[in-house]
């Protein structure tokens, strides 16, 4: 288990780098996306492949290849959502609106894994939601509800749905689930990105460069640290544990992109990281 906590935990820290990477870059939300699934997809299928892991998928049923599957959807959903939205209104709003797909994942998880409600958990998802509020409250009160805070909304659907989808998966090996769930999201990101029109652009080497560490390191790697982590750990843990991004988004948009931060915003930053911490280490009633 605690190896699944540092693997999610440390995914969850490069997935916050995420926007600063997409930033650098001179391409539309959608090519970003395409880009990013295609190179982590096949860089993870040469591993499953080096691992001899195509076996496994003689004794996968129907059912979780299904949500294999589905959970490729979901996850190119979130992802062309998120991409847009940082263009649309930048990366740390963004981001954090992503996060409310937490509050989701612990609703369907009573619903779904009979997760109980705990109050560790509760309390700790009340002060995240209270940091959430503080960090996006006067944006969303100062230019109301814009096309980019939407695509925020819809990318947390979306997380909510892959979280719930990935953890129905099971039987098959470690890299080559991740791998086939990025090439189902390359499919269907290829057939948005072909619909939409779109001009020539030039990459110099430090726009392939970022390229290339969005694709295999932030997706690739990035991606098979996550998945690792959400099959050990409770729906509701991941929930909050992944609040790690958001933060270490806020803090790498205000250090690199100068992304203007109020006071009431750091706070927010702090109820995040206070919401993780309580939920993880206070155990009612658990004895040393």
């Amino acid at each position: 288990m605690k190896n699944a906590y540092i693997k999610f935990i440390l995914a969850a820290v490069i997935f916050g780098t995420n926007g600063i990477i997409a930033s650098q870059l001179p391409l539309s939300s959608y090519e970003i996306v395409l880009t990013r699934t295609v190179l982590g997809g096949l860089f993870l299928l040469l591993l499953a492949t080096a691992r001899h892991e195509w076996g496994s998928l003689h004794h996968v049923t129907r059912a979780s290849l299904g949500w294999l599957v589905l959970s490729g959807l979901f996850l190119a959903g979130n992802w062309l959502f998120l991409y847009e939205a940082y263009q649309q209104i930048g990366v740390s709003l963004a981001t954090l609106m992503c996060y409310c797909g937490p509050i989701l994942i612990m609703i369907l998880s009573y619903f779904v894994f009979h997760e109980p409600f705990t109050i560790p958990k509760v309390s700790a998802m009340v002060i995240v939601t209270i940091g959430i509020v503080c960090i996006n409250g006067a944006d969303v009160q100062a230019h109301g509800l814009s096309w980019g805070l939407v695509c925020g909304f819809l990318s947390a659907l979306c997380f909510a749905l892959l979280i719930i989808a990935m953890k129905k998966v099971s039987g098959i090996g470690g890299i080559l689930s991740p791998a086939c769930q990025l090439l189902v999201a390359a499919v269907v990101v290829s057939a948005v990105t072909l619909s939409m029109p779109s001009a020539p652009v030039s990459l110099n080497m430090s726009h392939i460069a970022c390229i290339i560490c969005l694709g295999v390191v932030n997706t690739g790697l990035g991606y098979y640290l996550y998945f690792s982590g959400v099959q050990r750990l409770s729906a509701q843990s991941v929930s909050i544990c992944g609040y790690l991004e958001p933060f270490t988004a806020l803090a790498l948009s205000a250090l690199i992109l100068r992304e203007n931060l109020t006071s009431l915003q750091w706070l927010g930053a702090a109820c995040i990281l206070g919401g993780v911490a309580l939920s993880e280490l206070w155990h009612p009633g658990k004895k040393g």
